[in-house]
């Protein structure tokens, strides 16, 4: 078939046509694939993802970031375990420590056993300072705690009867201890921080004793003054020249600085032993100590020292007034404790203030040395 030149040039401009039109829909394909189309509206979250580029980004954040998840929390536990192990081998090596140079060993009398434990004199003043004093504490009052303890036990053993079995008891009659194992059931999974923490206070004074005059002192110490401590005549009978009324104003912020207690006239008169008239105003006068505490107190004719009331009456300090209501006496109390001595809440306030532990044991008992035990006690370290 014969075809003309018109009709060639018609037939190359079609196969033309076509080709375009398959390069068009080639480069939208590939666009499509791409992304390289115009770019979808911004939302409130970002760019809007579709199609394949968005199982693109899903498949590399796979790739990159979970196995990060995955590794992250495992490394965090690692650090954590490790840092517990460490503690629990720092306590483990302070207890031994504190049990092995004790040349001296304390019969303490266990109350609920009614049995004498034989303790080591460090482990021993662990287990007082541990129940003596706050851990939160900070560790120069922990260290005071310390040599507190320690002389007063040391003075105990020295004076002792060789009739006495045990040299101490557990309770608040000598000082209130607890031996390792109640502590770990005490403190649970803070048992090795709390534990390296004291072992640090008793290690830091050990062998050391408070002296005066070359002798162990009667180390008196108690929880929150209300606001001085108080001199040992004015509480007890003999004065003692080392336990002076200081200031001691870092008690205010102790949580045992104010108390309040309502006892009926009742009450009252089977504690003191008296008898009150019913609905009548009662005579109630008091007397001061320097400290500011109560000498005496006249009640309705009755007269007692503020001792006698504080202990009869439980209250937590002997610096108190009393108002009536009716039938009712209010007792408002400053400070929790004898007074005399060592304030535990002062202590802490002095090491707060970035005092230390000598400069806080020569505050709170007066005219007194920091000795050695071998040097001030040899008889007794030879034993």
């Amino acid at each position: 078939m014969k075809t003309n030149k018109h009709t060639i040039k018609q037939i190359q401009k079609l196969k033309k046509k076509k080709s375009a039109s398959k390069k068009q829909i080639l480069q939208k394909r590939l666009a499509t694939i791409t992304n390289k189309r115009p770019k979808a509206p911004m939302s409130s979250g970002g760019v809007k993802w579709k199609g394949p580029a968005a199982f693109i980004f899903s498949l590399v954040f796979i790739i990159l970031a979970v196995p990060t998840i995955i590794v992250v929390p495992f490394i965090s536990n690692s650090e954590v375990q490790s840092q517990s192990i460490d503690q629990e081998s720092e306590a483990k090596v302070a207890t031994t420590e504190l049990e092995e140079d004790s040349a001296v060993e304390v019969a303490v009398m266990r109350t609920q056993t009614d049995q004498i434990e034989n303790v080591p004199l460090e482990a021993y003043i662990t287990g007082v300072v541990a129940e003596e004093m706050p851990v939160e504490f900070e560790l120069e009052a922990l260290k005071a705690q310390a040599l507190a303890a320690r002389t007063y036990v040391i003075n105990k053993m020295l004076y002792q009867s060789e009739e006495d079995a045990a040299d101490v008891t557990d309770t608040i009659q000598d000082q209130v201890y607890k031996n390792d194992a109640e502590l770990r059931a005490k403190w649970g999974t803070n048992y090795n921080y709390n534990m390296k923490k004291i072992s640090e206070a008793v290690l830091a004074t050990k062998g050391q004793i408070i002296t005066y005059q070359d002798k162990p002192i009667d180390p008196q110490f108690f929880s929150t003054s209300n606001g001085f401590t108080e001199n040992s005549e004015d509480y007890y009978i003999n004065e003692i020249p080392y336990l002076r009324s200081v200031p001691s104003p870092w008690d205010e912020a102790s949580p045992y600085y104010l108390d309040q207690e309502t006892f009926t006239f009742e009450q009252v008169e089977s504690a003191l032993g008296i008898d009150l008239p019913n609905n009548k105003q009662l005579v109630i006068e008091s007397t001061r100590t320097e400290s500011k505490r109560v000498g005496q107190l006249n009640l309705e004719g009755n007269t007692f020292t503020g001792r006698e009331v504080r202990e009869k009456l439980k209250l937590r300090s002997n610096d108190f007034t009393v108002k009536q209501k009716d039938n009712y006496l209010i007792f408002t109390t400053k400070g929790n404790g004898h007074g005399v001595g060592m304030s535990q809440y002062g202590a802490n306030g002095m090491a707060k203030e970035g005092k230390t532990y000598e400069d806080i044991v020569k505050y709170y008992y007066k005219d007194v040395e920091i000795s050695k035990m071998d040097e001030a006690v040899p008889a007794l370290v030879m034993q």
